[in-house]
């Protein structure tokens, strides 16, 4: 483990999962329990500056991607959300009137985040085809959603409603392994993730351009604007400050607006 991190120079990451392949190599195949911490050298993490694209470049970026696609890289770059909170973004969760977007993200944990008036006639066009969808699956005798063990229970019938129906639903019903029932899930994240990269390259954008990269875009833009960092944490979702003030490494700063405390002192 020590010859990982001194000789190999890994990641954190990387040894701890190879810590974790040695825990269950011992405990689950072996059966042989190890007692004590295994002391070993452990690789420094080192911050890694985020990757964000220029005003120019998302226009450029935004030229080649269409489709459900492109609405949902809107609502990446537009409101900062992760991949999977796209995918997983359910009728309920949009309020068009206060333009907001209502996130559950990591950790269980809610929070609002902005909602551009310009993704609205889209969004509101797409809810009004999920609409259509969901009645169709209805009148075909199916029409439920996965929901929360906890809130299946409770509310039975919640599942088959409208409000809790995926923004961007598979477009094949699919068996849930979880219950043995077939429904419709929310699409697949590859999907997304591909034509994030297509675009990316059909742009000659040359960084390293992923789904997160407009995220990290979205964060970088707030913060040039002018907003508290304390505030684009609670739009991020971060649970520290600390993760949020990675980006003010790549913000554009204009020193020359920036008064000396000295001005104005007559000393």
């Amino acid at each position: 483990m020590s010859d990982l991190a001194i000789n190999k120079s890994v990641a954190l990451a990387t040894q701890k999962q190879a810590f974790n392949a040695l825990l269950f190599l011992y405990n689950k195949v072996l059966d042989i329990p190890l007692d004590g911490k295994i002391h070993a050298v452990r690789p420094t993490k080192k911050p890694k500056i985020p990757t964000v694209l220029s005003k120019h470049e998302i226009q450029r970026f935004f030229s080649y991607i269409d489709g459900n696609h492109a609405l949902m890289a809107k609502l990446l770059y537009g409101s900062g959300l992760r991949l999977m909170e796209c995918v997983r973004l359910r009728v309920k969760d949009i309020d068009f009137d206060r333009k907001r977007l209502h996130i559950l993200g990591k950790g269980n944990k809610w929070r609002s985040t902005i909602l551009s008036s310009s993704v609205i006639p889209d969004l509101r066009i797409q809810v009004e085809k999920v609409r259509e969808l969901h009645q169709q699956e209805l009148n075909e005798g199916f029409g439920g959603v996965y929901m929360p063990e906890a809130l299946a229970r409770k509310y039975k019938n919640a599942s088959k409603e409208l409000q809790w129906q995926y923004v961007f639903p598979a477009k094949k019903r699919s068996i849930d392994p979880r219950s043995g029932c077939e429904r419709k899930h929310h699409v697949m994240e590859s999907g997304l993730q591909k034509a994030v990269k297509n675009a990316a390259r059909k742009a000659k954008i040359d960084k390293q351009v992923s789904c997160h990269t407009l995220r990290h875009s979205f964060a970088t833009s707030i913060l040039e604007s002018g907003i508290n960092i304390r505030v684009l944490q609670e739009l991020m979702g971060h649970a520290d400050v600390k993760t949020t003030e990675i980006y003010t490494h790549v913000m554009d700063k204009d020193i020359s607006q920036i008064s000396s405390p000295l001005e104005g002192i007559d000393i």
